[in-house]
């Protein structure tokens, strides 16, 4: 959300906590249903589970489809399980079919059945056409309410047309142009139907050139293609050209909002359709497994540790100086991981760019090491008057750093070749491997060097 909004969200947050404080329900009721649908949901998923309930019965009817699509899944399902299957079925009934498709899955199996026989033949295949797909693709996404025009009538028959048909889907910038056999052909921008001569035929003032998109293609590729060309809509296209539907750009901004939360909330391990007002229970369980992944990758590292404790009794320098090689190695493998995460997320690194990546972020270890390792030990034989143990630090802290920047960049290519989202996993594996090489090297060439 744009900071700029911010401040007017958290004062209708708190005027509405404080209305609830008051038991003042008219003045929720209006200042809730004074707000846009995602507004509603954004302070629902802001508000604990027995002020929700509250706030969520004195929200209009009319709008409760809408404000379910926006929320998270986990607040959304807790909603879901307590209204009553005539109140699903009539807040199903007023979305749109792109926005019904997210919801149905969530809907009991009794209430899916009746929406699907409350709607008409038509609207049933547009909507089955829509949950063919992943829900994660653009297929997906897109919507099957959309407006196609021959390329050889005028620019004044279509004008006839549309004043005929009375209204155009919402975030409707352009119509699609399609042959006798609805392939698809380009888009007639409706800045240029009402300036240029009516005269003109479509085929003469259409963008041939504008992308079409096939049903399967990731949603985030999708994201990157409306980004990079400014696309405010987007035509989805079968394999034969045929035009199935489009895909506009709020529904683009719903997949780079996912985005962006998915990598800040995996890199810790958790959900970012967890409800943060969740119970203590549920959100001490969610965490709890990748404590116990942490743990276990701790015991590895301390395994390492005992390997060389007599080492430590007999050099207890080296035991001073361990959480500093430990630190500047899981920055640094944090830095890269970030970096590379980042690019498989924007499809910005694969397989041709890899090497040269690999050999940037050894080249920039090396630097960084060269600098920070000297720092070090200079420090180390201020401290402990023994240029021993400066030399040893030096050479330890360079052997961790360059394999931060090799796990860095290799752990989330792997993960990714296995099937294993980066984000979620990357952070646990880079850690551990900094962990183990940047003890096993200090103590390690300590043995060597000082014994």
């Amino acid at each position: 959300m744009n900071a700029e909004l911010h401040p007017h969200r958290q004062t209708r947050l708190e005027a509405l906590r404080d209305a609830l404080g008051q038991g003042a329900g008219r003045q929720v009721h209006r200042l809730v249903n004074s707000m846009h649908p995602a507004e509603i949901a954004s302070l629902l998923e802001s508000l604990p589970p027995a002020q929700r309930e509250v706030v969520w019965d004195l929200v209009d009817p009319e709008v409760e489809g809408d404000v379910l699509v926006e929320l998270n899944e986990e607040v959304r399902a807790d909603l879901i399980e307590d209204m009553e299957a005539e109140d699903l079925v009539a807040a199903a009934e007023s979305l749109e079919l792109d926005d019904l498709a997210d919801l149905l899955g969530d809907l009991p199996e009794h209430v899916h059945q009746q929406v699907l026989r409350s709607m008409d033949s038509r609207d049933r295949e547009r909507l089955n056409a829509v949950l063919a797909y992943q829900p994660d693709s653009a297929g997906g996404l897109m919507n099957t309410d959309t407006v196609s025009v021959r390329p050889d009538v005028t620019l004044e028959t279509v004008l006839r047309y549309l004043r005929m048909r009375g209204d155009v889907p919402d975030n409707t910038d352009s119509l699609f142009v399609v042959n006798r056999h609805d392939r698809y052909l380009g888009t007639l921008d409706l800045a240029r139907l009402l300036t240029e001569d009516p005269e003109r035929t479509v085929g003469e003032v259409m963008v041939a050139e504008a992308p079409g998109i096939t049903p399967d293609t990731p949603a985030t590729k999708v994201a990157s293609l409306f980004e990079d060309r400014d696309l405010l809509s987007a035509a989805v296209v079968d394999a034969d050209g045929r035009l199935l539907g489009r895909i506009t750009v709020d529904d683009v901004v719903d997949v780079i909002r996912d985005e962006a939360e998915h990598s800040v909330m995996s890199m810790a391990g958790l959900d970012e359709e967890a409800d943060m007002f969740a119970g203590v229970r549920q959100s001490a369980r969610r965490r709890g497994v990748w404590l116990g992944i942490n743990l276990a990758t701790a015991f590895l590292a301390a395994w390492v540790v005992g390997l060389f404790e007599s080492t430590i009794e007999e050099i207890v320098a080296l035991a001073v100086l361990m959480p500093i090689v430990a630190s500047m190695g899981g920055v640094a493998a944090t830095q890269t991981l970030t970096l590379i995460v980042r690019g498989l997320a924007l499809g910005q690194v694969e397989r041709a760019n890899a090497r040269w990546l690999l050999n940037r972020e050894f080249a920039v270890a090396m630097l960084n090491g060269v600098a920070w390792a000297t720092v070090v030990g200079v420090v180390a034989f201020l401290w402990f008057r023994s240029w021993k143990i400066a030399v040893v630090i030096f050479a330890a802290m360079m052997v961790n750093l360059v394999a931060a920047a090799l796990a860095g960049v290799l752990v989330p290519l792997a993960l990714r070749r296995f099937g294993v989202d980066p984000a979620v996993a990357g952070g646990v594996v880079v850690t551990t491997v900094t962990d183990v090489v940047g003890f096993a090297s200090l103590l390690g060439l300590g043995t060597l060097v000082l014994l």
